[in-house]
């Protein structure tokens, strides 16, 4: 499980790297990857931390998705 938060987090900072040059679209396919991996992420545990670890990451790509939505 930590290999898979160790790759959220990278994909995470892809998703701002992109938002921070304007390219908008490769940030947007990437988050919905992310938000997709996160998704099976919980559907595959029942540990009550991971859980809570995921759910903090759903709230940053939610607030990610907010800011690229009041860009394009």
């Amino acid at each position: 499980m930590e290999d898979q938060f160790t790759t959220i987090k990278r994909d995470i900072q892809l998703i701002i790297d992109n938002m921070a040059i304007k390219n908008f679209s490769e940030a947007s396919i990437k988050l919905i990857e992310v938000s997709d991996d996160l998704d099976d992420m919980m559907d595959a545990t029942d540990d009550v931390i991971v859980l809570r670890e995921i759910s903090k990451y759903q709230v940053l790509l939610n607030h990610l998705q907010i800011k690229m939505s009041t860009k394009e």
